[in-house]
């Protein structure tokens, strides 16, 4: 029986096994999905080697960029994005082989591009700076928009929150949360943003689908905001992770 698995840590409630062991189950694939929750990345070896049966991996927090020293290539695209969440393991006669691949962009990417009006969207705030907002940077300048990370902390490249003013809202009309903040069991916090200055053409994307409407996305709402959660961007990841681990 094949295996795929996740590595991430901790990983509580997963989209992704739930999701492939109901594929493999409603299309009579003789595979199993399994959790590995790793507290460091340098078990990996160990998972790979306790499970030759392994065939592909999915990558989430803290390691998709901590994985990147472990694998033997790496697509232009997730080098490009300086993350990997997918991995493709090969099995040779003398060696096991990793492939990074970075599905982030795609699921992302293919999910907003329909909200997205050329004339009204331009420029774009990204809340986080983890593994997850490198492959959201490198979609949205893939879609023409300039984008600008959000940080609590002053780093190069980055605009702080208390930076944020009703005008900022008005030119950075959309505004992708990258960040754990309103995640189930916390469903009562939100990014600190001026959300009375939102309208109907602001776009607030938030990558987390655990509650299905975040606080971020209720206020935005409020205001007549168009809000999107992060499960079609799920969705979309997990069918192109399978085409990452069967390409030819």
């Amino acid at each position: 029986m094949d295996k795929y698995g996740l590595i991430g840590y901790p990983l509580g409630h997963s989209f992704s096994i739930s999701y492939f062991n109901q594929k493999f189950a409603d299309e009579g694939i003789n595979a199993k999905y399994e959790n590995f929750e790793i507290p460091t990345i340098d078990e990996l070896p160990e998972i790979i080697d306790r499970n030759p049966n392994l065939k592909g991996l999915n990558v989430t927090i803290p390691y998709k960029e901590k994985v990147i020293p472990f694998l033997d290539s790496i697509s232009p695209e997730a080098r490009a994005i300086g993350a990997v969440n997918v991995i493709r393991v090969v099995h040779e006669k003398n060696k096991t082989l990793l492939k990074g691949y970075n599905s982030d962009v795609i699921g992302f990417t293919q999910s907003i591009e329909s909200m997205l009006d050329p004339k009204w969207h331009k420029k774009a705030l990204i809340l986080g700076t983890g593994g997850a907002s490198k492959a959201i940077n490198f979609g949205l300048k893939s879609l023409g928009i300039e984008p600008v990370f959000v940080s609590r902390y002053e780093r190069p490249d980055t605009i702080q929150y208390n930076q944020i003013t009703p005008e900022v809202i008005k030119e950075y009309n959309v505004i992708v949360n990258c960040t754990p903040l309103g995640m189930y069991p916390k469903t009562d916090e939100c990014p600190d943003l001026p959300y009375e200055a939102m309208n109907s053409h602001t776009i607030l994307y938030d990558l987390i689908y655990n509650p299905d409407q975040t606080l971020f996305m209720r206020k935005g709402a409020k205001y007549g905001a168009e809000v999107k959660n992060g499960l079609e961007m799920l969705l979309l990841q997990a069918f192109a992770s399978w085409e990452f681990w069967h390409e030819k």
